[in-house]
């Protein structure tokens, strides 16, 4: 008898594995993805996409993270209004639209009228209205605006006894010009400074939007700064900002006069050679060093230095880094927001025009900004975000 065939037993199947899932994406690496979208215009398009987006691209953090990636927008030139940017440079949509929204005719929303610009940071402008009080110490009405929201706030005058505690009035104040102080961060409060100087001494006040009050900065001499002729004998450049300090070019020598905001103190900085009766612009390019873009005289090319000194050492040797050559004969009228703004003069089609271009300081980038009813001797360029990333200033 024939045993019966060996049945094979086979394995038994083990269900398949599920497909392994991509692993889930938490806001901290979707932060990372959209802190990699360089179009401003984009993040505004995907905030409508979920809401777990637009928290995180609303979130006040995320503002400052991306605003240290990306330079803001440049939108136009504050000049009699607006004058916004236009075609090819790429900003043109942004810029009429903010043109067509904004209110930069102070007289619709401001008290009064003879509202005259003397500032613009991170979209607030700076306004002051000229007042002469009964001791013959100028000291003008001060407003602050926002013009996408047509939001203003007056600030208080300077008060009688902080006035004279300076001793201002026993000097005669020749010149009164008052800047806002760059916030560097989300928020409401800003600073303004308001500095004077007169026949012996240089002093500044400070006003902070969250106490309401005016307080004494600094004050120091003429002769301390050793820059013995006093007004009006050498004039001030417009003010420049950078890393914490103000800069101030003494025209017609080689010098600046800086003010340290963080030990609020003044000094005065070395220019090189034959920078005398030139306009420059100072820049950090890192590592303590002070780097500076200088106009050559004929306004066709602009020079990049840069100093050999250690934090904390007086800049007493510069170097020639770079030379950028300008579209055409230029002036330096601004400088704003990691740019330069140049002012020159071309002729099309027989026409002549002011025409106005941008200087990127990281890239050396030069861009036409627009053309221009006048040449003005300095401009304030007014730079935005999307509407989602500005926040309420005023």
């Amino acid at each position: 008898m024939t045993s019966p065939p060996h049945r094979q037993i086979l394995p038994r199947l083990e269900a398949p594995a599920p497909p392994r899932q991509p692993p889930s994406l938490n806001e901290d690496l979707l932060e990372d993805i959209l802190l990699r979208v360089a179009s401003p215009a984009d993040l505004v398009r995907a905030t409508a996409t979920c809401r777990s987006l637009r928290r995180i691209i609303t979130n006040p953090s995320f503002h400052r993270r991306y605003r240290s990636l990306y330079p803001p927008l440049v939108l136009g030139i504050l000049c009699d209004g607006i004058q916004p940017a236009a075609a090819p440079h790429p900003n043109a949509p942004a810029a009429r639209s903010l043109a067509n929204a904004a209110g930069f005719s102070f007289e619709c929303y401001l008290p009064g009228d003879r509202w005259q610009r003397c500032d613009v940071r991170d979209g607030r402008l700076l306004l002051e209205r000229l007042l002469v009080n009964d001791d013959s110490v100028f000291f003008p009405e001060l407003a602050v605006c926002d013009p996408v929201y047509r939001r203003f706030r007056l600030l208080p005058p300077i008060p009688e006894e902080l006035i004279a505690y300076a001793q201002v009035q026993d000097n005669k104040t020749r010149f009164f010009e008052a800047f806002l102080v760059p916030s560097g961060q989300e928020g409401t409060s800003f600073k303004v400074i308001g500095r004077t100087h007169c026949n012996d001494e240089l002093v500044v006040f400070i006003f902070s939007s969250d106490s309401n009050l005016w307080s004494l900065g600094t004050s120091t001499s003429w002769a301390d700064l050793g820059l013995s002729a006093a007004p009006p004998n050498f004039v001030l450049g417009w003010p420049q900002y950078e890393h914490g300090c103000f800069y101030w070019k003494v025209n017609w020598r080689n010098k600046l006069l800086k003010l340290d905001m963080d030990r609020m103190e003044f000094s005065t900085v070395d220019l090189p050679p034959g920078n005398n009766g030139r306009e420059v612009v100072i820049v950090e390019p890192g590592e303590g060093r002070l780097g500076m873009f200088s106009l050559t005289r004929d306004g066709t090319d602009v020079h990049y230095f840069t100093s050999m000194k250690s934090k904390g050492e007086e800049a007493k040797e510069w170097l020639v880094e770079n030379t950028i050559p300008l579209p055409c004969n230029c002036n330096i009228v601004g400088a704003f927001e990691g740019y330069i703004f140049f002012l020159g003069v071309e002729t099309h089609q027989g026409r002549v025009e002011a025409v106005c271009y941008s200087l990127e300081i990281k890239t050396l980038k030069i861009e036409r900004v627009n053309s221009m009813n006048y040449l003005y001797v300095h401009i304030h360029a007014y730079f935005g975000y999307p509407p989602f990333m500005s926040p309420r200033r005023i």
